[in-house]
């Protein structure tokens, strides 16, 4: 009887540990690489199959680093808040999945000092996955970091039958990034740039503007762009995804200047980059949306962490920027209290005397 018992205790021992080594697997998160894009944005490359399988086009993720392994500078550890980061690309058999970060100051610019090999906090993902139709004609409309969400979206559309024409709008040249990906994402891409001389289109059916995104759907709807792949009338449905406000003025155009040029009826839509603390779904409220019906003029509300992508029609865009900036005395503060604290560290330049 002894023998017996040591035996079962000794297949549960392995089994324990054969289940302990699998969540580890599946479930402990690492970083892979960190890659610089631009002079503001970088790419961190996670090992984190669990997390990476059940991704779906438009979901996000929640990054931290570990306090334990944060770094230590006259008595502030650099351990980052919550960030909510979209996922960019998943390789799933792999089990990789991407997030890119604009630095803003405060805990996204300690992204960069993330190390090969390091543990991380990644809970994800999170959020409802953008939805996906078939057999339709979408707009993409992206400005800056916002075009890091539309590859996996843009690539879902056209796998499921839909054509695709995506505008691509960046403040200055060098704020493009991962162009490969955005032409794979749509038949059809018009690149804007506020800053002269723009791009240059190297696909065929591609084209390009100097100026800002509404601008430019206007121009390409007025034909001054030349010939059209997808002619902007033909959209079913209009994705915006940028800052505050850009989608508000993407917003507000559908029913001014390109009223003339969108099919009546179409669906626009926004992902809403309310400010997040647990992102949990429904939980802290953080990311309450206000929302007003177009029609009634009745406020209701939404918790963005659950749903980000909302109708462009009811957004509150000004209640979204008060929120955006409730803490931004604060935000400045930590912003250049971190940024001094990268500088003693050597992981940036020191500021040139005047």
């Amino acid at each position: 009887m002894l023998v017996d018992e040591v035996a079962f205790a000794s297949l549960d021992l392995r089994l324990a540990r054969r289940l302990l080594a699998e969540a580890n697997a599946q479930w402990r998160a690492r970083v892979v690489r960190v890659d610089r894009l631009t002079p503001t944005i970088v790419e961190v490359v996670v090992e984190a199959p669990a997390a990476a399988r059940n991704f779906e086009p438009g979901q996000f993720y929640r990054l931290q680093n570990y306090e334990a392994r944060s770094k230590k500078v006259d008595g502030t550890l650099l351990t980052m808040e919550g960030l909510a980061l979209t996922g960019a690309w998943v390789d799933k058999e792999q089990g990789l999945l991407s997030t890119i970060i604009l630095e803003m100051g405060g805990s996204s610019d300690l992204c960069a000092s993330l190390r090969p090999g390091e543990p991380v906090v990644l809970m994800g993902p999170t959020g409802a996955p953008t939805e996906i139709p078939d057999g339709e004609t979408v707009l993409l409309a992206g400005g800056g970091l916002g075009n890091a969400v539309l590859f996996s979206i843009g690539q879902a559309l056209r796998a499921a039958g839909s054509k695709v024409l995506y505008f691509a709008a960046y403040k200055r040249a060098v704020d493009r990034y991962k162009v490969e990906e955005i032409e794979k994402a749509a038949d059809a891409v018009v690149w804007c740039c506020d800053e002269a001389p723009g791009f240059v289109p190297e696909r065929a059916q591609d084209r390009a503007y100097t100026g800002n995104i509404v601008q430019a759907m206007a121009a390409y709807a007025a034909g001054e762009l030349g010939s059209q792949e997808i002619p902007l009338s033909a959209c079913d449905r209009l994705i915006a995804i940028g800052s505050d406000r850009m989608m508000a003025a993407v917003a507000r155009a559908r029913h001014e200047v390109l009223k003339p040029h969108l099919k009546p009826g179409h669906f626009g839509i926004g992902s809403i980059n309310s400010p997040m603390q647990c992102m949990m779904k429904e939980i802290c409220a953080q990311c309450l949306q206000p929302h007003v019906d177009p029609e009634t003029g009745k406020t209701t509300y939404v918790f963005s962490c659950f749903n980000q992508d909302q109708p462009l029609d009811r957004v509150d865009f000004t209640a979204l920027a008060q929120r955006l900036r409730q803490n931004s005395v604060q935000e400045k503060l930590t912003a250049l209290w971190i940024d001094r604290c990268l500088r003693r560290l050597r992981l940036r330049p020191e500021r040139k005397a005047a």
